[in-house]
């Protein structure tokens, strides 16, 4: 397995179990509409944002908190005009 594989498989598994069934969705819907679209870097930029907690995470997709430490780039921009449908 090449390390492409590998951070594939922990962006899918950290995507879909969350601990909040929102965030499952979210970020479960984005990952797979995405993951075989972005590059190994834009993957370990989406890792990282994924490494962050649920609030953060729901707090800086909604616009209720703004000074939170997601980096602005592609992967994040992507992410914050994502919407379920």
């Amino acid at each position: 397995m090449n390390k492409l594989d590998v951070i594939k498989r922990k962006i899918k598994y950290r995507s879909e179990y969350r601990g909040i069934k929102e965030m499952d969705l979210l970020l479960g819907s984005f990952v797979k509409k995405y993951i075989n679209i972005f590059d190994y870097n834009e993957l370990l930029s989406l890792y990282e944002i994924l490494e962050k907690d649920d609030d953060v995470i729901f707090k800086w997709y909604t616009g209720k908190k703004e000074n939170i430490n997601i980096p602005k780039n592609k992967v994040s921009d992507t992410l914050k005009k994502f919407k379920l449908k």
